[in-house]
């Protein structure tokens, strides 16, 4: 049986609090969550319980995008977002499930990542592959503190 799920594991030398935010503005989604080479585009981010989200991942080589979109299942402040999406792409059917779970440590957080259910077709070491990259950004986003003055 094919396993379609990828789960990932960080330590980020950054609050809990600044990490959720990184993942609950529209904004810092667009930034850091397309993998190298790809931009986003969040259409719709109605990030609460229940709420809807909708981007566009858009190969900068090709031109061309990978359309997706979901419900916001739970959110916990600081803790815990989970989320389900699918993909306009027929040819990539089904709905994935995501957990984001964060746990505060003596130097930052820890981040936990799991992603279920992912298309048939997409090799999963490929979807993790994917996700280190998106993770590299989100820790590039989060860990400087740069003061305003």
């Amino acid at each position: 049986m094919k396993n379609n799920s990828v789960s990932l594991h960080r330590i980020i030398n950054a609050s809990p609090e600044k990490v959720f935010r990184a993942f609950a503005d529209p904004v810092a989604n667009s930034f850091w969550f397309p993998p190298y080479g790809f931009l986003c585009t969040v259409q719709q981010m109605d990030f609460k319980v229940g709420g809807k989200f909708r981007m566009t991942f858009t190969n900068f080589s090709t031109g061309n995008g990978h359309s997706f979109g979901g419900e916001y299942l739970e959110i916990k402040p600081n803790e815990l977002i989970k989320y389900t999406d699918k993909f306009d792409d027929p040819n990539l059917p089904g709905e994935m499930t995501t957990t984001i779970q964060l746990n505060a440590v003596s130097c930052g957080a820890e981040l936990n990542v799991l992603q279920e259910g992912i298309p048939d077709v997409i090799p999963p070491e490929m979807c993790y592959l994917g996700w280190q990259e998106s993770l590299e950004k989100l820790i590039k986003l989060v860990e400087p503190e740069i003061p305003d003055a």
